[in-house]
């Protein structure tokens, strides 16, 4: 009996842990390719199938420090960012209508539901977010990117001269989003300062670059 009772105070203390820790994403995406920015949520979401409040409800979804409901979709597939210092808890969103917003619920899925807008201010486009987010703390290169994006070209265009190249960056500074192009500064480990534009994100929307939270 107390093995049993070990066990299942292990798999909770193992399950928050897993929980507690910061959300940020380090890989491409293909699912949220369609999104248009990000939306801070509540800790108590209702997710319906249409934008309407007699529409079927999906999800309820809530959320603290400790635990998130319901288990099935998991924190780390409903958030795109979660730090729970810096009070960030965001969703990808997919479109915004009358007081309504559009979002991915479920990452792996790809599944989407609409959620009501409580506050407007709570939703950036993806250049508002790298602007607030990217100039501050700088960008990381996601694992799993192409190497097209470590080439600094002299201007936001494929076609334009490769002046230098991102070998082991120890920060990259956001200068301007330009399009899917982003002018950056990059300080490698061999000390040498470089600067161009990078491809953040590819034509169909697969993001290459994140905000480095620290």
């Amino acid at each position: 009996m107390k093995r049993i009772f070990l066990s299942i105070v292990l798999t909770l203390f193992l399950g928050l842990g897993t929980y507690a820790q910061d959300i940020i994403p380090s890989l491409p995406n293909i699912n949220n390719i369609r999104t248009v920015g990000l939306y801070q949520v509540k800790d108590d979401v209702t997710v319906y199938k249409f934008p309407d409040e007699n529409s079927q409800i999906l999800y309820r979804i809530r959320w603290n420090s400790e635990e998130f409901f319901p288990q099935e979709i998991g924190a780390e597939n409903f958030f795109e960012l979660f730090i729970a210092k810096k009070n960030l808890a965001l969703v990808n969103v997919v479109d915004i209508a009358d007081g309504w917003v559009e979002i991915i619920y479920n990452e792996k899925t790809g599944e989407t539901g609409w959620i009501q807008e409580d506050d407007p201010y709570k939703f950036m486009t993806w250049t508002n977010f790298y602007n607030a987010y990217g100039k501050k703390y700088g960008l990381k290169m996601f694992k799993g990117a192409p190497a097209l994006c470590k080439d600094l070209r002299s201007a936001p265009d494929d076609k334009a001269q490769i002046v230098s190249t991102i070998n082991m960056p120890h920060r990259i500074n956001l200068n301007v989003i330009r399009g899917n192009w982003a002018l950056v500064s990059v300080l490698d480990l061999d000390k040498t300062p470089k600067t161009g534009f990078v491809r953040w994100r590819s034509d169909d929307g697969v993001r290459y670059f994140f905000p480095s939270f620290k």
